[in-house]
């Protein structure tokens, strides 16, 4: 297995950069080798105590670059487009093949096919309001929370 480069988003607003070899949407913890204590233990990350885990190309990205947070008109993206809102207030749009909210959490990928962002796993119990978007009319639908696993 490929150690994945991720970036943990805690609910508190504190972040972890690293690798992980063990992180898999079932499991309720992994652990990353932060990329700042490369030689240390690897950190033990517990999943219902995250918003997020980015799954990233590079750590920095590039600097130079802006990155799309919206769907162009036209677009037709693979899977059902989102629009997320984290309890913090962080607002997330993507695409998602499958949303369980009695799951811990589910993957969205960005709309900009550039971004260093490769795919998000969400957790659930961290969404405030989660909306589908209708692309053609540019409407939003909410979708109920009130399924999900807390």
């Amino acid at each position: 297995m490929e150690r994945a480069k991720v970036v943990a988003e805690y609910a508190n607003g504190k972040t972890i950069k690293g690798y992980t070899l063990n992180f898999f949407p079932h499991k309720d913890r992994f652990h990353v080798i932060p990329i700042d204590k490369p030689s240390d233990k690897p950190i033990e990350v517990i999943v219902s105590q995250l918003k997020a885990v980015l799954v990233v190309q590079d750590f920095n990205g590039d600097p130079q670059y802006v990155e799309r947070k919206r769907f162009l008109e036209g677009e037709t993206p693979y899977g059902t487009p989102l629009e997320v809102t984290f309890g913090d207030g962080e607002v997330m749009v993507g695409s998602c093949m499958g949303i369980d909210l009695k799951r811990q959490g589910f993957f969205i990928s960005p709309p900009d096919p550039k971004s260093n962002t490769q795919r998000v796993f969400v957790i659930c119990s961290a969404v405030k309001r989660l909306r589908r978007l209708h692309l053609k009319t540019g409407e939003y639908f909410e979708v109920p929370l009130s399924g999900r696993k807390q």
